[in-house]
């Protein structure tokens, strides 16, 4: 169900978020992304002069490869549009994202990074919406891999064998709630709703 009717208006400012998630031939995945900013109105720039209604303010994109187990093996930054000239000499700063690991933890991991003066604002927000792009891409592939590794230590004696790990999903958002009906139908062991 879409938004209620708004108010009478008009229409000033867009942003674009654009992202694409692939597995490579490589046993890798990319996780593409890009941000626009458009103006309705033309207005100027120090550095660009006038930029038209339509024209991009900012134009940015990130590549972010990733493997198994969301662990960043490359990144790559661009930066075709922005406010400022000296914008784009940021982005190689941003392999420094590299060797971290998407999850819990990753925003703040790459404000460690790549956040203030070590980066750009609009790179590092993307990046934290990248994870759960991140998540939806692999999330088929680290299934079957996680089905490969348990028939693989079938057999191990391990004391964690009787001892279910706790799903990292639980939790992370209303859906997920550990008292609510889809924990309880997914994962009835970590349900703590009433029965």
């Amino acid at each position: 169900m879409p938004l209620p009717p708004a108010a009478p208006r008009k229409n000033l400012h867009q942003r674009r978020y654009d992202f694409q998630g692939y597995e490579r031939e490589d046993g890798l995945w990319d996780i593409e992304g890009r941000i626009t900013d458009v103006k309705s109105y033309p207005f100027d720039n120090q550095f660009r002069g006038t930029i038209e209604a339509g024209e991009a303010l900012h134009d940015m994109w990130i590549r972010l490869t990733v493997d198994i187990n969301f662990v960043v093996q490359n990144i790559e930054a661009c930066i075709d549009d922005s406010p400022y000239s000296v914008c784009p000499s940021i982005t190689p700063n941003f392999k420094k994202v590299i060797g971290l690991k998407v999850g819990p933890g990753w925003r703040a991991a790459i404000r460690r990074a790549v956040g203030g003066t070590k980066g750009c604002t609009h790179l590092v927000e993307m990046l934290g919406a990248m994870a759960t792009v991140t998540f939806q891409t692999l999330y088929p592939a680290m299934i079957k891999y996680q089905a490969k590794l348990k028939e693989s230590q079938k057999g191990e004696k391990q004391d964690s064998e009787n001892k279910k790990k706790r799903p990292g999903i639980i939790d992370t958002c209303h859906a997920y709630s550990a008292n609510g009906e889809i924990v309880r139908q997914e994962w009835p062991d970590f349900y703590t709703g009433n029965s």
